[in-house]
């Protein structure tokens, strides 16, 4: 607070909330795909907006730009926050908002992607060691089943497991199962497919 009596805009919770989410709204697939001359990815497979779906276009770096794009976004605000010294609760809205705003962005009628990419950015600069661990169980269940949903519900079931064990602060647990609970909802498709048996996989022959 300066001298006549007013808090600077940059220390405003809810500055920072808001600016994640619409940070959160930039959809790396749309732009990617606008930029290597694909259809939307929302037009096409899955019409999710996500590197897996844009992968499905065999642009690989298309797919590598997107995953990069998503994960960032969901690290740059909260590495933001954390580095400017806001509290722990600050921080923690600043990551669900990022995310939120993956699922539900504001520039595209809010109706996004699931958001793997930008919860492993955000986890990822709460702590690397916990977004580590969940990128390496999303990468051991996609090795041994091929099927990229797979990894990212296990790794989303894992999320809080880890977090509990290796985060001090019960903020950034709560938001990471926050996370967790919408990125399972956010499969709850893929999870009937798996179970039925007619989910799409990796090097898999559609039944």
């Amino acid at each position: 607070m300066n001298d006549l009596g007013f808090i600077p805009v940059a220390l405003v919770p809810e500055v920072w909330i808001v600016g994640a989410y619409l940070i959160g709204s930039i959809a790396f697939g749309i732009l990617v795909s606008k930029l290597y001359g694909l259809p939307d990815p929302r037009t096409v497979g899955s019409g999710n907006i996500g590197a897996t779906n844009v992968a499905r276009s065999g642009k690989k770096m298309a797919a590598v730009l997107t995953l990069l794009g998503d994960v960032f976004k969901g690290w740059f605000p909260v590495w933001i926050a954390l580095q400017s010294g806001m509290l722990m609760w600050v921080v923690s809205g600043v990551g669900l908002a990022v995310f939120f705003g993956h699922l539900y962005p504001l520039y595209h009628g809010f109706k996004g992607g699931k958001g793997v990419a930008t919860a492993l950015g955000v986890m990822l600069a709460i702590s690397p060691l916990l977004g580590v661990a969940a990128l390496l169980t999303w990468v051991l269940v996609f090795a041994i089943s091929r099927y990229s949903s797979l990894g990212a519900i296990v790794a989303a079931l894992l999320a809080p497991v880890y977090a509990w064990y290796l985060l001090p602060y019960q903020d950034y647990v709560i938001a990471v199962l926050v996370m967790s609970i919408f990125l399972i909802w956010r499969h709850r498709t893929n999870i009937q497919k798996l179970i039925a048996g007619t989910e799409s996989g990796f090097g898999k022959k559609k039944p």
